[in-house]
């Protein structure tokens, strides 16, 4: 039987409704009031709160959030224009920094083999495992999460359609891609594709419809970067297959902890898998099935919040995650892990611990 193509408004609702139905993802959810001037505070599980979503996605700008209280910790974000932005005027302010410390002595006692680890407790704020935390390392794909804050940044129209260049599949290396030159999917979908799928070509076409080019694109990543305390951080293209992308583990907490704020990154960057319909004039259309990165994700035997993986040959194997271990939230880095049965060797072997851990 033939697929009927989708309007625009229902392939954005179609994937707002996964990415926001499966509890079993472990999805925070928004729950309070829809007033926007008002204060919302994140939880996991429980009901799904799809008008809050839509309200952002179906938006040409503005946000139904202008503040974000999650629930634990000292972040928050208060928004005068338009949702989780810092740009241009800088009116909105983050606070990335912990009530806590690195070097807690309360640290997890385990061994792993990735080069870089940072575990943060974040309702206390403290350190809870660190491993050459401080050095700044590649970071490839994970590159993605601040690609999507930027992109959310600029209140841009979700629903607007952008045509896959040539251009868009030429990098600093090779990669593979399910994508083609003249493949048509509108922005939310790209951004979905980016998270979720981390396709390049999908984060270089959000960076180059951006308003001035990519060019200012790249200049918003970096001012972003600074805005959030991430001093140790450079990003030289938006899809990480740039080696001159990098970042310490413990300025990729910030980078977490702030996209946070962002629900349409908590609810892509967890879906599990979404099949895409892409519109293409010169080699027709096709349905392209895609899956989460993250095994942890796909599986859903953890609590997940945010979620993305990185993977070039100088990063090594990459992660970052949040997620919420007897009841108290953390935010997990692992950097350049050899394999990627160490990476999620290593993700495992932390959250086994985090949930053994001494609570006070």
């Amino acid at each position: 039987m033939k697929q009927l193509p989708l309007t625009k408004q229902q392939l954005i609702a179609a994937m707002i409704s996964l990415s926001l139905g499966s509890v079993a993802q472990a999805a925070l959810t928004i729950n309070g009031s829809t007033d926007t001037g008002s204060s919302a505070r994140m939880s996991w599980g429980g009901a799904d709160s799809l008008s809050e979503a839509r309200n952002i996605m179906y938006k040409s700008n503005g946000s139904a959030i202008k503040k974000v209280d999650s629930g634990y910790g000292t972040t928050t974000i208060t928004n005068a224009n338009n949702f989780g932005s810092s740009s241009n005027n800088s009116s909105n302010r983050y606070n990335t920094t912990y009530r806590g410390a690195f070097g807690s002595s309360d640290m997890i006692p385990i061994s792993v083999d990735s080069r870089s680890v940072a575990v943060i407790d974040a309702e206390t704020g403290e350190s809870i495992y660190e491993k050459d935390a401080d050095i700044a390392r590649p970071m490839a794909s994970i590159s993605k999460v601040m690609t999507a804050m930027v992109v959310l940044d600029a209140g841009l129209d979700m629903r607007e359609e952008l045509t896959l260049d040539p251009e868009d599949f030429v990098g600093p290396k090779r990669a593979s891609s399910n994508l083609k030159s003249g493949d048509r999917l509108n922005r939310a979908e790209m951004l979905l594709m980016a998270l979720m799928k981390s396709e390049n070509p999908a984060a270089k076409s959000l960076a180059r419809n951006y308003p001035g080019g990519y060019s200012a694109f790249m200049r918003a990543m970096n001012r972003k970067a600074q805005d959030l305390g991430m001093t140790t951080a450079f990003f030289g293209d938006p899809t990480g297959l740039d080696k001159r992308n990098v970042a310490s583990s413990k300025d990729l907490v910030k980078m977490v902890r702030a996209a946070g704020n962002y629900d349409v990154i908590r609810r892509f960057s967890t879906t599990k898998n979404y099949d895409f319909y892409v519109s293409n004039y010169s080699s027709g259309n096709r349905t392209y099935k895609a899956n989460n990165t993250s095994s942890l994700v796909r599986d859903g035997a953890y609590p997940i919040g945010i979620s993305k993986t990185g993977f070039i040959n100088e990063a090594g194997r990459c992660v970052v995650m949040e997620t919420r271990v007897n009841n108290r939230p953390a935010i997990i880095v692992i950097l350049g892990a050899n394999s990627s049965a160490t990476r999620w060797g290593d993700a495992k072997n932390i959250l086994n611990s985090l949930a053994t851990r001494r609570t006070v």
